[in-house]
């Protein structure tokens, strides 16, 4: 079941504290950006982010789920109403993230 636009605009109406929010769409889903690097993606209107040590240690107890068949699983933002604790998590997974690389 692709993802509804609706909540698309909830996603990127929670994330309009943060510069520089982008999203793709791709196959019926949604990849979301910050500053150029993929956070994650919206994958049947559920909001998962990326993996990364410090989110590990930020989330002990976060919900993993797998956005697809075969996908490694990822952080499913539960919070998104929590703008404070929003933007903490993001930063931080911001800084884990490392560039993309450019293509020749």
């Amino acid at each position: 079941m692709p993802s509804t636009r609706n909540y698309l605009e909830y996603v990127l109406e929670n994330l309009e504290i943060l510069p520089d929010i982008s999203y793709r769409q791709m196959m019926g889903e949604y990849i979301v950006y910050y500053r150029g690097k993929v956070l994650g993606g919206i994958y049947d209107d559920r909001f998962l982010i990326k993996r990364t040590p410090s989110l590990d240690i930020l989330l002990p107890d976060a919900t993993l789920q797998k956005p697809y068949e075969g996908a490694k699983e990822m952080i499913l933002v539960d919070f998104l109403d929590d703008k404070e604790r929003l933007i903490k998590i993001i930063e931080a997974l911001y800084e884990g993230i490392p560039l993309p690389k450019s293509k020749k």
